[in-house]
Order: structure tokens, then sequence, then C-alpha cells
């Protein structure tokens, strides 16, 4: 079974898309027997997306740090669960579970990890796919960024397409060669 990391947000956002959307992905992930591995909250968009794969009869692994149990309210219905003691555990640990990375709607740490396999990738200290769910043109304002890095001589066109950016979740596993 391949298993992508899913990073999203705690939070479910102000516009029910987010949730639609983030269960059609985790529909596509257990229809394609994909596990997911995901920051090991029960709310938001994480919630939503665990609870999918899960009544779908798919595989869920939530890592989750001890600190974040009481703010995120850990899920305790998942397939499997990593307690860690730290971020920096968690993020490594869900990047070792992992064989392709997906970033959903978020916060700033939905941003910090993507951006932190990202530069890994642009290292060549791994060589996973990386995804973006552009839900509802969310993403399009750090699109356009990245593209004005690259204007601005600060990334390659090389690296910045290491990032599959789709508003479809079966496109998007279809383009990371996933499904």
């Amino acid at each position: 079974m391949k298993n992508i990391a899913i990073y999203c947000g705690s939070r479910s956002g102000h516009s029910s898309i987010y949730q639609e959307q983030a269960i059609e992905m985790a529909e596509v992930l257990a229809k394609n027997n994909i596990g997911l591995i995901y920051g090991g909250g029960a709310i938001g968009i994480m919630g939503h997306i665990a609870d999918t794969v899960l009544n779908h009869h798919g595989h869920v692994t939530g890592v989750i740090p001890s600190f974040l149990d009481k703010v995120e309210i850990t899920h305790h219905g998942l397939s499997e669960l990593f307690v860690t003691k730290d971020m920096p555990e968690r993020k490594n640990k869900m990047y070792e579970l992992a064989d392709g990375f997906i970033a959903l709607p978020g916060g700033i740490g939905t941003l910090e990890e993507l951006f932190e396999v990202f530069t890994w990738r642009q290292l060549s200290l791994h060589n996973k796919p990386i995804g973006v769910l552009n839900t509802n043109g969310y993403y399009n304002y750090l699109i356009q960024h990245i593209a004005h890095m690259v204007t601005e001589g600060f990334l390659s066109k090389t690296h910045a397409r290491l990032i599959i950016i789709e508003d479809n979740p079966t496109s998007l596993l279809q383009n990371m060669n996933v499904i």
C-alpha cells in the first residue's frame, strides 16, 4: 500500500468547499487503497479527511506531538497513532511513513510542512512527489509567489515544477503518479 501524507488545517475554514473537497480527497485515497498519514487531529479538515478514509474502510495513521493533544484533540479511532515528543519528531515520522505529500488548505503549519518537504526535494534529499490541492483558488497567491520567485531568479523553473498543483483530487493523485 502507498501512503500519502496530507498537510491540512485543524480548522475547517469559512467555506464548506474546503470540507467537501477534503472528503472527496479522502474518498479517492480509500478507493485506491492509499493510506493516509496526517497530523492526528480529530477537528477541522484533519478530522474530516481522517473520518472519511476510516468510513470507507481505509487505513489512517496519525502522528501528533503530545503537547498538541489538548489543542488539536487527538483522534482516537485511527488505524495507527504515533505520539511524538515534539514537532520535529512528528514531521520526521510523517516523512518516514509517506510515499508522497499533499497540502490541502490550512494555516501556517501546513505551509511550513509543505515547504520543508519541498526544500528537501529541491536539495535531492528525497524523490517523493509533492502536490497542492488548490481548492477554490486557496493557493492562488502562493502559486503567483512561486512564479515571482522564478522571475526574480531565486528559484529555478525546474525546482518550481517539483510541486504539482491541481484543483481536483483525482487529477492531483494521477499527476503525482500515485494512482
